[in-house]
């Protein structure tokens, strides 16, 4: 990785942003689910309801790939100083965005274990920064 240890972010700087964005997610998911139940005619979606979620993933989708393809970082991120960038430190690409979305929910699965993956990593990376080749760093302190 071309990044020097100091720009690398600690764990729980990284949770602290998700929690940020956690939030953040929340409230999209409740307006998303005001529009969904508008759309059903005032009809709450049953338990379980596969497209429903769908809807869901695809609006946490696009906040994420939104955030990080035209500014580099979430209000999360950028409250914690962090940038993701690609393997050159240059902005991500919508592709790369997307292939750390599909990763980052595979580093989830296993109890999180692709998260604290970084705590045992020499370079103190996750799964999906190693699998997308994409890199949060630290930002500088601003004067």
């Amino acid at each position: 990785m071309p990044f020097p240890l100091e720009q690398r972010p600690s764990l729980l700087r990284r949770l602290a942003a998700i929690l940020y964005d956690g939030l953040l997610l929340i409230a999209l998911w409740m307006g998303a689910g005001a529009l969904w139940i508008a759309f059903q005619g005032g009809a709450a979606a049953p338990a379980g309801d596969g497209l429903f979620r769908l809807y869901l993933l695809a609006v946490a989708y696009a906040f994420f790939i939104g955030f990080w393809v035209w500014g580099g970082q979430t209000l999360g991120m950028r409250a914690w100083r962090l940038q993701l960038v690609d393997a050159r430190g240059d902005r991500v690409t919508p592709r790369a965005a997307s292939h750390r979305f599909v990763t980052a929910l595979l580093s989830w699965l296993p109890a999180g274990i692709g998260f604290l993956w970084a705590l045992f990593d020499r370079q103190g990376l996750t799964w999906h920064d190693r699998l997308s080749r994409t890199y949060l760093v630290l930002e500088p302190r601003r004067r």
